[in-house]
């Protein structure tokens, strides 16, 4: 009987705290009440952390910083403490742009247009000397890395250490690059001869018909869109790269890897197996 009472009462126990268990786990907070900062995956940008960082209150991340400065031109000058450089800077960009505005408004379209590419090359300049210019401790820093090969395919690489990818990448991108323009010229070519073809108003005696115009037409159409997305195939992974690598800079493999083969006797794991005579193999290890 004493037996059968204890039993009782550790069965009673254990239900109850099971019942406690459940009810916990679907009542638990799993908010920390005690601090009142937030998770980076809760919060991607800041404009509190970002504009405290321009007042030099606080630091922030270098994502951070350029994420801001992308709208607010001239913000990573400011938090680098370099101020000097935003007169060059607003000149570049958006005199340009005015000189652009004003050529195109005059019909002078061929100035306006290398007007403009100026005062793009001027905010990419902007950015890239504000990546180069953030201080940090940290090397190397993933977030630089990334912004760089964003910014400049390679130099992600380049400043990982790694420059023998960087004739890997650009040469991949030329090359895709290569059959871009190629397609681009087949595809204009025969656009143009299928227009010739289906004209009515103007004879057409060309060797090339309109059914084969069209049909070489879609096929250097489609060949030319493949090429836009090795493109942007290419200068992806190497973003991609120059961010994982520098993540992994400093993973060390230890020199005493080896490997051993050896033959085994494999016993069954059960008294069960339809054969329980063991059997011969190799077995493999690995050390490292």
């Amino acid at each position: 009987m004493k037996r059968i009472a204890v039993l009782l009462i550790a069965l009673l126990s254990a239900s109850s705290a099971f019942a406690q268990f459940r009810s916990d786990a679907f009542q638990q907070q799993y908010t920390d009440d005690s601090t009142s900062s937030k998770d980076s995956t809760d919060v991607l940008f800041s404009f509190k952390e970002y504009f405290e960082g321009l007042k030099h209150e606080r630091e922030i991340k270098i994502g951070t910083l350029a994420a801001g400065s992308a709208l607010l031109i001239g913000g990573e000058q400011i938090y680098n403490r370099q101020a000097w450089k935003l007169p060059i800077v607003y000149t570049g960009i958006f005199g340009s742009l005015g000189a652009g505005i004003y050529f195109n408004s005059v019909g002078n379209h061929d100035v306006a247009k290398y007007c403009f590419i100026g005062a793009g090359v001027a905010y990419w300049a902007t950015h890239l000397d504000g990546v180069l210019s953030y201080k940090s401790d940290v090397y190397p820093l993933p977030g630089r890395a990334t912004l760089l090969s964003i910014l400049c395919p390679g130099a992600g690489q380049a400043y990982n250490g790694e420059f023998w990818k960087i004739p890997i990448y650009i040469g991949g991108m030329g090359a895709a690059y290569y059959f871009y323009d190629t397609n681009n010229i087949n595809y204009q070519r025969y656009r143009r001869i299928y227009k010739e073809a289906t004209n009515k108003e103007v004879a057409y005696s060309g060797p090339i018909t309109a059914e084969q115009a069209l049909y070489y037409r879609d096929v250097f159409r489609r060949y030319r869109d493949y090429s836009i997305l090795a493109i942007a195939a290419v200068y992806l992974l190497q973003v991609i790269d120059a961010n994982v690598f520098s993540y992994m800079h400093d993973f060390e493999i230890a020199d005493d890897m080896a490997m051993t083969i050896q033959p085994s006797i494999i016993a069954p794991d059960t008294q069960l197996a339809f054969n329980p005579s063991p059997a011969f193999g190799m077995s493999v290890g690995f050390r490292f």
